[in-house]
């Protein structure tokens, strides 16, 4: 029996399905655990494959390949070194299960399989993995660890069971994507678990951005009298060591680093630099070009954009219309000037020109309506489309949540892109983000610290521009009205009722839940987007797009 334990808590960015590339980090997470003396070293769920690795599990080709990394990695620590806790596939008696193991003197020691499989929101766990057992503790030279995998620590049972059945230490390995206002949930939780158990619990994290999904890291450990131990920091790799001593009570470590996490809109703001990098460096992307107006939406995309790749990796395009005025023009240009990027400008009128010939004689004695609006739409997402092609680059859309929600957006037009950072963001939040930067600097941005976006993009009217005069508000409520509306609507699933309790016109509420359901069949074409809220279209949201019922009557 030991009564002293050194643990390294690896918050790594795992890829999906990249095994190799995977096992050479764990690898160099292990042997800087083992130059600080560490007796064990906990990463991230099913870390060795990335999480969540979705239908890849079912090809067993993967699966025979990820165990066979798995016994790759065990075979290191015949070497004396750390012995190390990795969530992993694993297969037992036909059924494939979502682990975590024990590797120690070279081979792979023991395993638990996650037993509350979460199927809500984000998550379709119950489809890919078989439900383990209640897990008992792990016997880690002469230390009982109780090791429940992510959602085994959002309820009590499974913490009940390991310290009914004598664990001293709850490790805790996660996938938990990032949510606004998630990071109090989980400390909340933890707290909670270990006033139950009377325990203390490490709790790591993976950080990273994968598709829809962003994950903040922030991982950390609690002693049995409730005391942070230490406080990885957010957005980042990290490690750190934890000195845990076997006492008269119990299991106990003295404090060590607290890393300081950003909350709010800037928690946000990481969350989008992260989520686009991610994408765009694990998918090989050289950079990304966008549509940059003069408005606020592709004017805080392309900061966003530049604080995630930097500037010589971001391509802004000015594309301009009859209807574009001078002072978008102007705030397009400057908006490029301070992030520091290329713009060129390339002209529409000749293509609606063109299409106005091509169309003409079957449109005649029709006046001109939204048709025409839209054609210049697609134009420009042609535009792009071709420099795509042409040079490498992913196409960046700027569709804001309040317009996608909508329908206000044109399909193969504003919605053309391979990646929206602004997906899962209402337009007032789109303001106070953008006031948010002009006021600092993330840590880690590649862009300027200074202001990025001009400061008349962020106080105009906002407009398509896509007809003479044209304002947002010619078709929809203000936003802070239409926000007011969606944010119940979605994120809460109120009915019609409900909301127009809370003090919005009836007729108004009726319309916008009509115009939400009509666009149904936009979104599910629209680019894939960073998951903010609680309500993500696609990933968390999945309404039919033939839907007859109304709410409003």
């Amino acid at each position: 029996m030991t009564d002293r334990l050194r643990l390294a808590l690896a918050q790594l960015n795992p890829v999906v399905g990249d095994i190799a590339g995977n096992l050479a980090k764990l690898r160099a997470a292990r042997a800087e655990a083992a130059s600080q003396g560490a007796d064990l070293m906990l990463a991230s769920e099913l870390v060795l494959i990335g999480y969540p690795p979705e239908d890849l599990v079912q090809k067993p080709a993967f699966i025979e390949d990820a165990l066979t990394a798995l016994h790759d990695l065990a075979a290191d620590t015949a070497d004396g070194g750390p012995a190390m806790l990795v969530g992993t596939p694993w297969l037992e008696g036909g059924r494939l299960f979502n682990s975590v193991a024990l590797l120690d003197e070279g081979r792979v020691v023991t395993t638990r399989n996650k037993y509350d499989l979460p199927n809500y929101g984000v998550f379709d766990e119950k489809r890919l993995f078989a439900q383990g057992l209640m897990p008992g503790p792990i016997d880690f030279r002469g230390i009982r660890l109780g090791v429940p995998i992510c959602e085994d620590m959002w309820t009590a049972d499974v913490i009940e069971c390991l310290t009914e059945t004598g664990s001293e230490l709850i490790l805790v390995p996660n996938g938990s994507p990032f949510e606004a206002g998630k990071g109090d949930v989980r400390l909340n939780l933890a707290v909670e678990r270990v006033r139950e158990s009377g325990l203390p619990l490490v709790y790591v994290n993976q950080v990273g951005g994968q598709d829809e999904l962003v994950f903040d890291g922030a991982s950390f450990a609690l002693n049995a009298d409730y005391s942070l131990i230490t406080q990885l920091p957010a957005w980042t790799t990290a490690m750190a060591t934890i000195d845990f001593e076997r006492t008269a009570t119990g299991w106990a470590a003295a404090p060590g680093p607290k890393a300081k996490l950003p909350e709010g809109l800037a928690a946000m703001y990481h969350a989008m630099v992260l989520g686009l990098a991610d994408y765009v460096n694990k998918n090989r992307f050289k950079g990304v070009v966008l549509g940059l107006s003069g408005g606020i939406d592709s004017a805080i995309s392309a900061a966003v954009a530049v604080d995630a790749l930097g500037a010589d990796r971001v391509h802004c395009v000015m594309m301009p219309s009859r209807y574009t005025s001078q002072e978008s023009l102007d705030d397009a240009a400057e908006c490029a000037q301070l992030l520091g990027t290329r713009l060129d400008e390339i002209a529409i009128e000749p293509a609606v020109a063109a299409f106005g010939a091509m169309l003409g004689p079957l449109f005649a004695g029709r006046a001109p309506d939204l048709t025409e609006e839209n054609i210049q739409s697609r134009i420009r997402g042609v535009t792009l489309m071709g420099l795509s092609n042409k040079f490498g680059h992913m196409v960046l859309t700027t569709g804001n949540k309040s317009e996608v929600s909508v329908g206000y957006a044109t399909l193969y037009g504003d919605m053309c892109g391979g990646y929206s950072v602004l997906k899962d963001l209402y337009k007032m939040t789109v303001f106070a983000l953008s006031h948010w930067r002009n006021q600092n600097l993330p840590e880690g941005a590649l862009g300027p610290a200074d202001r990025v976006i001009p400061e008349r993009i962020i106080t105009k009217p906002p407009s398509a521009e896509l007809r003479p005069d044209q304002k947002d508000e010619d078709s929809l409520p203000p936003y802070p009205v239409l926000d007011g509306i969606l944010e119940r609507l979605i994120e809460r699933e109120m009915g019609v009722d409900e909301v127009i309790a809370d003090g919005f016109e009836a007729a108004t509420v009726a319309r916008i839940e009509n115009l939400l359901y009509t666009a149904e069949y936009k979104r599910r074409q629209a680019a894939p987007g960073v998951k903010i809220g609680r309500k993500l279209f696609g990933r968390d949201r999945r309404y039919p797009i033939t839907n007859g019922y109304r709410d409003a009557h």
